[in-house]
């Protein structure tokens, strides 16, 4: 029987045991009534930078918290909510915080370590029966930092929100103009108009390397949390900075 000495079954347990360790704060699992939170959607745009955060006073039934401790440093995690998957940005150690819009009903988030390595996972149901629900969802993220992708959504009614007019007349929103990279940005409606609908994306600029090739993912959420609920999601390849692309077309409902 070969014995191993002390100092070298320590180096061979410190590699498993410095995993990435997922901790998610919030949203909590189990049942919740949203009744009376204070739940900001839209948040404050700050240039030249703007990343998603969290705002002051921001109810917890509508937050996405947490931590990942020993994540590598530059990485993105993932963020999957309700079976839509984008990145998700740490700081230096490791925390991650950003609001989210959840509709009543049951809903999920997933965090996962870059590389996969570790996870954290969280259903609740939100019996809150008043709250309003988005019937039209539309999350743009991409796959790259440092860049400034943009959500352009037409409406059947003329209304066109982007980072110049984010609330529309005829009720839909954007909640927030990420200029840092990864997103993500989204457009909800309540009360989406009945037509078409055109969601275009626009690489605004990618800071002093021109050259940096993203992939833009769109996912199209339309009556959420419902036995209708329907996702459809696209990656479009953005090569330069002024590029601005059609990714869908369709008509709601």
């Amino acid at each position: 029987m070969k014995l191993i000495s002390t100092g070298l079954l320590a180096a061979v347990l410190v590699p498993a045991l410095a995993g990435a360790q997922v901790t998610a704060d919030a949203p909590k699992s189990g049942w919740r009534n949203s009744a009376g939170a204070r739940e900001t959607y839209s948040q404050e745009v700050n240039y030249p930078a703007s990343s998603v955060n969290l705002q002051p006073g921001q109810s917890e039934t509508a937050q996405i918290r947490g931590r990942i401790a020993n994540a590598p440093k530059g990485k993105p995690a993932t963020l999957v909510v309700n079976g839509v998957a984008m990145p998700l940005e740490l700081d230096e150690n490791g925390r991650y915080g950003r609001p989210y819009g959840f509709g009543n009903g049951s809903n999920s988030v997933e965090v996962r370590a870059p590389g996969g390595k570790g996870r954290a996972r969280t259903q609740f149901y939100d019996n809150y029966e008043g709250k309003t629900q988005a019937r039209l969802r539309v999350v743009l993220s991409w796959d790259s930092p440092g860049t400034d992708l943009d959500l352009h959504v037409v409406t059947p009614e003329g209304g066109h929100a982007w980072y110049g007019n984010r609330v529309t007349s005829d009720g839909g929103a954007l909640d927030v103009d990420v200029t840092t990279g990864y997103g993500p940005e989204i457009f909800s409606s309540a009360a989406p108009p009945k037509g078409n609908y055109h969601v275009y994306v626009n690489y605004f600029g990618s800071g002093a390397d021109q050259s940096i090739l993203t992939i833009a993912q769109v996912a199209i959420i339309t009556n959420e949390n419902t036995p209708r609920e329907k996702q459809q999601v696209f990656r479009v390849p953005m090569r330069a900075a002024g590029e601005l692309t059609l990714v869908k077309s369709f008509v709601f409902p």
